[in-house]
């Protein structure tokens, strides 16, 4: 059965999150502008593109309850690891009323390699959020740029062309990520731009697992962990109180 714009609304629906039709407009162009953009740039993977609405608006969108709130809402499928605290696992925390997409707050998120723009761009969409979105690829930033301003987001989104490591003097509440890196350099990567109190938010398939160990040996966290609802393996990565291990 094909996924659109109505289903999109019905599932996020289910987690208690409202869609303005405005946003709807804006998400409507921003689907118009990738099929577009995708015949002279790889932008995303062109099998992907009549399942955009699932694969790529959905899936970015299922993080909007965790912009404010500490845990995910109990959408079902956790990966039974639970929340973590330097390795250990912890009760699971008690889900929060999740917040509609207009009310983000006006926080400081973090896109790495944000490359068609998901998460990052269809975050700044759907919130008030002051939106960071960096990748090295100038063609795909010259999109996102198209993308921000024909959606009537630009003065809220910077966009920088260039690597994540030569991005200073930004302090994020969440800083976002999906198919980017592994764990251990998106922690890496991540760690300069996380403020105080921030919270890293990533998205992760199938090898979740063996990216956690590896990143364990390096870095302590406090993590939560749940299901994605776009993907049977894939799964989304809270953690907070990041800190890198002594050598």
């Amino acid at each position: 059965m094909a996924f659109g714009q109505p289903e999109f609304t019905s599932e996020l629906k289910a987690l208690g999150l409202n869609v303005s039709r405005e946003t709807l407009q804006h998400l409507e162009t921003y689907a118009a502008l990738l099929v577009k953009w995708q015949a002279r740039i790889n932008l995303v993977g062109p099998a992907t593109l009549p399942d955009l609405w699932r694969r790529h608006f959905l899936d970015s969108a299922q993080l909007l309850p965790l912009l404010n709130g500490d845990s995910l809402p109990q959408t079902g499928g956790g990966l039974g690891r639970g929340k973590r605290e330097h390795g250990r696992p912890e009760s699971s925390l008690a889900s929060p009323t999740p917040a509609r997409p207009q009310d983000g707050g006006g926080g400081v998120l973090v896109d790495l390699g944000s490359g068609a723009g998901f998460p990052g761009l269809v975050l700044a969409i759907m919130t008030d959020w002051r939106v960071h979105l960096i990748d090295s690829d100038q063609r795909k930033c010259a999109f996102l740029r198209q993308v921000a301003l024909d959606c009537g987001v630009l003065d809220r989104v910077t966009i920088h062309a260039k690597r994540v490591e030569q991005v200073t003097g930004v302090a994020a509440d969440v800083v976002t990520a999906r198919a980017c890196a592994p764990l251990d350099e998106l922690l890496k990567l991540a760690a300069p731009l996380v403020g105080e109190a921030g919270k890293c938010v990533f998205l992760k398939g199938a090898q979740v697992e063996d990216e956690l160990t590896r990143a364990e040996r390096h870095w302590t966290m406090r993590l939560d962990t749940r299901g994605s609802i776009t993907d049977p393996q894939g799964s989304i990565l809270v953690i907070t109180h990041l800190k890198r291990k002594s050598q």
